[in-house]
Protein backbone atom coordinates (compact mmCIF):
# COMPACT_ATOMS: atom_id res chain seq x y z
CA UNK A 1 0.00 0.00 0.00
CA UNK A 2 1.15 3.31 -0.91
CA UNK A 3 0.49 5.78 1.57
CA UNK A 4 1.04 10.05 0.94
CA UNK A 5 -0.06 12.76 3.31
CA UNK A 6 0.08 16.16 1.86
CA UNK A 7 -0.46 19.61 4.83
CA UNK A 8 0.13 22.72 2.75
CA UNK A 9 1.03 25.26 5.11
CA UNK A 10 3.24 28.07 4.18
CA UNK A 11 5.49 29.44 6.29
CA UNK A 12 4.69 33.10 6.08
CA UNK A 13 0.43 33.19 5.48
CA UNK A 14 -0.67 34.18 2.17
CA UNK A 15 -1.00 38.01 2.26
CA UNK A 16 -4.07 38.07 -0.03
CA UNK A 17 -6.86 35.75 -1.13
CA UNK A 18 -5.54 35.67 -5.03
CA UNK A 19 -2.11 34.01 -3.20
CA UNK A 20 -4.55 31.87 -0.94
CA UNK A 21 -6.25 30.39 -4.21
CA UNK A 22 -2.60 30.08 -6.11
CA UNK A 23 -1.86 27.62 -3.21
CA UNK A 24 -5.18 25.66 -3.11
CA UNK A 25 -4.84 25.28 -7.33
CA UNK A 26 -1.09 24.24 -6.89
CA UNK A 27 -2.33 21.74 -4.16
CA UNK A 28 -5.38 20.25 -6.68
CA UNK A 29 -2.79 20.05 -9.08
CA UNK A 30 -0.78 17.79 -7.57
CA UNK A 31 -3.44 15.67 -6.17
CA UNK A 32 -5.12 15.23 -9.78
CA UNK A 33 -1.41 13.74 -11.23
CA UNK A 34 -1.52 11.34 -8.37
CA UNK A 35 -4.59 10.15 -9.73
CA UNK A 36 -3.39 9.75 -12.86
CA UNK A 37 -4.22 6.37 -14.89
CA UNK A 38 -0.41 5.66 -15.18
CA UNK A 39 -0.69 5.39 -11.36
CA UNK A 40 -3.90 2.37 -11.27
CA UNK A 41 -2.08 0.37 -13.85
CA UNK A 42 0.94 -0.90 -13.08
CA UNK A 43 3.91 -1.21 -16.01
CA UNK A 44 2.71 -4.19 -18.20
CA UNK A 45 4.77 -7.76 -17.18
CA UNK A 46 5.22 -10.18 -19.96
CA UNK A 47 5.88 -13.61 -18.95
CA UNK A 48 6.33 -15.95 -21.79
CA UNK A 49 2.71 -15.33 -23.71
CA UNK A 50 1.00 -14.44 -20.71
CA UNK A 51 1.05 -10.71 -19.76
CA UNK A 52 0.15 -9.34 -16.37
CA UNK A 53 -1.35 -6.00 -15.55
CA UNK A 54 -1.78 -5.20 -11.88
CA UNK A 55 -4.09 -2.47 -10.86
CA UNK A 56 -4.61 -0.53 -7.92
CA UNK A 57 -7.12 1.57 -6.42
CA UNK A 58 -6.27 5.21 -5.52
CA UNK A 59 -8.46 6.98 -2.80
CA UNK A 60 -7.72 10.69 -2.48
CA UNK A 61 -9.24 13.38 0.42
CA UNK A 62 -8.56 16.99 0.95
CA UNK A 63 -9.68 20.02 2.68
CA UNK A 64 -8.78 23.59 2.56
CA UNK A 65 -9.66 26.74 4.37
CA UNK A 66 -9.17 30.58 3.84
CA UNK A 67 -9.26 33.65 5.50
CA UNK A 68 -8.85 37.13 5.99
CA UNK A 69 -10.11 40.24 8.09
CA UNK A 70 -9.67 44.00 8.50
CA UNK A 71 -11.14 46.89 9.91
CA UNK A 72 -10.89 49.07 12.72
CA UNK A 73 -14.36 49.23 14.20
CA UNK A 74 -14.23 48.95 18.14
CA UNK A 75 -15.62 50.58 20.49
CA UNK A 76 -15.22 52.05 24.49
CA UNK A 77 -11.65 51.03 26.16
CA UNK A 78 -10.39 49.14 23.19
CA UNK A 79 -10.32 51.59 20.83
CA UNK A 80 -8.28 54.26 23.19
CA UNK A 81 -5.74 51.30 23.71
CA UNK A 82 -5.21 50.59 19.29
CA UNK A 83 -6.19 53.47 16.96
CA UNK A 84 -5.78 52.28 13.21
CA UNK A 85 -6.64 49.29 10.90
CA UNK A 86 -6.38 45.52 11.75
CA UNK A 87 -5.53 43.53 9.22
CA UNK A 88 -5.47 39.49 8.38
CA UNK A 89 -5.35 36.68 5.98
CA UNK A 90 -4.58 32.82 5.86
CA UNK A 91 -4.99 29.85 4.04
CA UNK A 92 -4.21 26.34 4.33
CA UNK A 93 -4.85 22.69 2.98
CA UNK A 94 -4.21 19.46 3.46
CA UNK A 95 -4.93 15.97 2.12
CA UNK A 96 -4.23 12.26 2.06
CA UNK A 97 -3.60 9.87 -1.08
CA UNK A 98 -3.94 6.16 -0.54
CA UNK A 99 -2.92 3.61 -3.18
CA UNK A 100 -3.38 -0.15 -2.94
CA UNK A 101 -3.58 -3.04 -5.04
CA UNK A 102 -6.86 -4.36 -6.05
CA UNK A 103 -6.30 -6.95 -9.06
CA UNK A 104 -4.17 -8.51 -11.51
CA UNK A 105 -5.15 -9.10 -15.12
CA UNK A 106 -3.70 -11.78 -16.75
CA UNK A 107 -4.12 -12.22 -20.73
CA UNK A 108 -2.58 -15.26 -21.87
CA UNK A 109 -3.82 -17.70 -24.84
CA UNK A 110 -6.17 -19.54 -23.06
CA UNK A 111 -8.28 -16.27 -22.15
CA UNK A 112 -7.99 -13.02 -19.94
CA UNK A 113 -9.21 -13.36 -16.64
CA UNK A 114 -8.95 -10.73 -13.29
CA UNK A 115 -7.74 -12.02 -10.21
CA UNK A 116 -8.85 -9.80 -7.17
CA UNK A 117 -5.95 -9.48 -4.14
CA UNK A 118 -7.34 -10.39 -0.87
CA UNK A 119 -6.13 -7.82 1.77
CA UNK A 120 -6.75 -10.17 4.60
CA UNK A 121 -6.08 -7.08 6.97
CA UNK A 122 -9.21 -4.89 5.40
CA UNK A 123 -11.43 -8.61 5.78
CA UNK A 124 -10.17 -8.71 9.66
CA UNK A 125 -10.98 -5.07 10.09
CA UNK A 126 -14.47 -5.65 8.66
CA UNK A 127 -15.19 -8.38 10.78
CA UNK A 128 -14.41 -6.85 13.97
CA UNK A 129 -16.08 -3.94 13.15
CA UNK A 130 -19.40 -5.91 12.47
CA UNK A 131 -18.99 -8.14 15.71
CA UNK A 132 -18.70 -5.03 17.73
CA UNK A 133 -21.96 -3.83 16.55
CA UNK A 134 -23.26 -7.32 17.11
CA UNK A 135 -22.25 -6.86 20.59
CA UNK A 136 -23.62 -3.71 20.96
CA UNK A 137 -27.44 -4.36 20.02
CA UNK A 138 -27.39 -7.89 21.84
CA UNK A 139 -26.11 -5.67 24.89
CA UNK A 140 -29.02 -3.11 24.12
CA UNK A 141 -31.64 -6.03 23.77
CA UNK A 142 -30.60 -7.78 26.82
CA UNK A 143 -30.55 -4.61 29.21
CA UNK A 144 -34.10 -3.92 27.80
CA UNK A 145 -36.00 -0.62 27.38
CA UNK A 146 -34.73 2.58 29.37
CA UNK A 147 -36.36 4.86 31.48
CA UNK A 148 -35.65 8.31 30.98
CA UNK A 149 -38.02 9.67 34.33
Amino acid sequence: MHDTTANITPNEGPTSGHESLILIEDTMDKFIATADVEKVYGKPIMNGETLILPTAEILCAMGFGVGSGSGNQMDGEEKNQSEGSFGGSGGGGGGRVLSRPVAVVIASPEGVRVEPVIDPTKIALALLTAAGFMMSMLFRMMRGPRNND
